[in-house]
């Protein structure tokens, strides 16, 4: 490993950074925790955590809520769920904390939003509210976050 020119190790570690964040988003309701990701590509916890920042913009767990209050949205939306079921189906195991990262990253709490979206999205295709409700501070925290390539010419 030693003679590995480093382009292919950063090539490695970049498709191991996409199976964990594929893994996220397929088991995003099931309990997910760093160092078992970290474990099933073949990384520490800490520097799977770096180089997902660095990759993606936001922490493997930043990346797990966000999955987890987007597909909340959607259930909020349909309205047969209570905010407590809706919680624990996403796979939150609280719910103070998945109210405020709800709130954080949509604006309002989740029992308002179930109240203001259903009656917003009335008679919408599910694919067309899914993008008109995606949530618009997640975006723009991923834009601040994310490292600039370009150097800085000042």
């Amino acid at each position: 490993m030693a003679n590995i020119p480093a382009e292919l190790v950063h090539l490695r570690d970049l498709a191991r950074l996409r199976r964990v964040r594929d893994r996220i988003d397929r088991e995003y309701a099931q309990p997910l925790n760093v160092e078992e990701l970290a474990c099933g590509v073949h990384m520490s916890g800490g520097h799977l955590s770096r180089q997902f920042k660095l990759a993606f913009g936001e922490s493997p767990y930043s990346y797990l809520m966000t999955r987890r209050v987007e597909r909340a949205m959607a259930l909020l939306r349909r309205g047969d769920l209570s905010v407590t079921e809706v919680c624990f189906t996403v796979g939150c195991a609280s719910l103070g904390t998945f109210s405020t990262r709800f709130t954080e990253l949509v604006g309002v709490s989740p029992s308002v939003y179930r109240q203001e979206a259903a009656q917003a999205t009335a008679g919408m295709p599910s694919c067309v509210a899914r993008q008109v409700t995606r949530p618009v501070r997640t975006q723009s925290i991923r834009n601040e976050e994310a490292p600039t390539t370009e150097p800085d010419i000042a």
